[in-house]
């Protein structure tokens, strides 16, 4: 997946993805819309826009059947992998470890994950 890519999937079209890396076949549109307007009441002319500009933009496949279907050109840790880069760039000025020290000293972790945290960094001697 090309940076460019990644950098232009919007919030709004992010929430399209999600779904789609949800399911485990391609949706038909009514699916998408179904679950779209509901979660997020989203007007259905939204949701074309949204999808269409994913299409366009190769970051989901259309498929024609007896309706269009859609599907996933990029993989949720494709777009984790992109993302996590791109803040550590963005916000910490390439440095993980200001990421990481963030992370350590916000009122959002709990002791569990602080307790994970330690353990995904102990180094076996």
């Amino acid at each position: 997946m090309s940076d460019n890519l990644a950098s232009k999937i919007t919030d709004s079209e992010l929430e399209v993805m999600k779904l789609l890396w949800c399911a485990k076949d391609a949706l038909p549109v009514t699916a998408i819309r179904e679950h779209l307007q509901e979660s997020k009441g989203w007007e259905p002319a939204t949701i074309k826009t949204l999808i269409s500009r994913l299409v366009a933009k190769g970051a989901v496949r259309q498929e024609k059947r007896n309706v269009y279907y859609y599907s996933p050109a990029i993989s949720e840790k494709e777009y984790s992998s992109w993302a996590t880069k791109d803040l550590i760039t963005r916000i910490f000025n390439g440095k993980a470890r200001d990421l990481v020290a963030s992370l350590v000293n916000s009122d959002g972790l709990s002791q569990e994950d602080l307790a994970e945290l330690r353990d995904m960094f102990k180094v076996e001697e």
